[in-house]
């Protein structure tokens, strides 16, 4: 019996690293991660396309220009204002800030800066505007199961997920 392959709805387990050009690890997981390939979850950078005709055990190193991971960075999203004009709580590295522009789209964005009087918040991902390096090694390739189809969305649907 030859070894299943990735392919559209097949249920895929796989691990990955992601690292910034220089090597630097940015993101890791070791635990697996499951999808069902062409369902409702689609991997980042047009990691699909590539795990695609894969088989367990297999690895893929891919690069991701910015545009195709999280995108630019976007400076309009980096606001600096006076601590006094911000709650109490949220006056530490870290904290998250939820807003909402005009349009009601709501936007997490983190403190990143904070000097003298003065507090930083970024929306951008923490990795938009960076060029990134991704291993994937695929742990598993099979069938998948009803459970699968209800957890992670049946084939032929198609939604993003950063």
């Amino acid at each position: 019996m030859s070894q299943e392959t990735v392919k559209p709805g097949k249920f895929v387990s796989l691990s990955y690293m992601i690292q910034d050009m220089d090597g630097n690890v940015l993101e890791q997981s070791d635990l697996p991660v499951g999808y069902i390939h062409g369902g409702e979850s689609e991997l980042i950078g047009g990691m699909d396309q590539a795990v695609l005709g894969k088989a367990q055990g297999e690895e893929v190193t891919m690069t991701i220009p910015a545009e195709d991971g999280f995108g630019d960075y976007n400076p309009d999203l980096v606001i600096t204002d006076g601590i006094e004009n911000v709650p109490v709580e949220l006056r530490q590295l870290g904290a998250e800030v939820q807003m909402q522009n005009d349009a009601g789209d709501v936007r997490s964005f983190y403190v990143t800066k904070i000097e003298g009087d003065k507090l930083t918040v970024d929306g951008n991902h923490p990795l938009a505007g960076k060029t990134l390096q991704v291993k994937v090694k695929i742990l598993q390739v099979r069938d998948a199961s009803q459970e699968d189809m209800l957890q992670f969305g049946m084939p032929g649907q198609s939604q993003t997920v950063n």
